[in-house]
């Protein structure tokens, strides 16, 4: 393999890292922040576009109880939440 050829193929890693593999785990770590946040009254997204409110967040299983219709909650795993559309602002202790 001549030097040409290898400062060729690190370019190209070099060039799919900053494109393609830094941004997918930028967007990672965003989400996986969004989710740490989620609190009980944050309307938001899940996967399947039901928009709801979040009633009750169980942490220990990973799921969230959204409301989407008064007096309707259905039982959501955290990763399935796309979005938060409003966010409530923490209560004062």
């Amino acid at each position: 393999m001549r030097a040409a050829d290898l400062i060729m193929l690190l370019l190209i890693f070099g060039i799919m890292y900053f494109l393609l593999i830094r941004p997918q785990q930028k967007r990672v770590k965003e989400h996986t922040a969004m989710l740490a946040a989620l609190r009980r009254g944050d309307q938001v997204v899940t996967q399947g576009g039901v928009v709801g409110k979040i009633a009750k967040v169980k942490d220990e299983v990973g799921e969230v109880d959204v409301e989407i219709a008064s007096g309707v909650i259905v039982r959501v795993m955290k990763p399935t939440i796309v979005s938060v559309m409003n966010k409530t602002e923490p209560t004062k202790t």
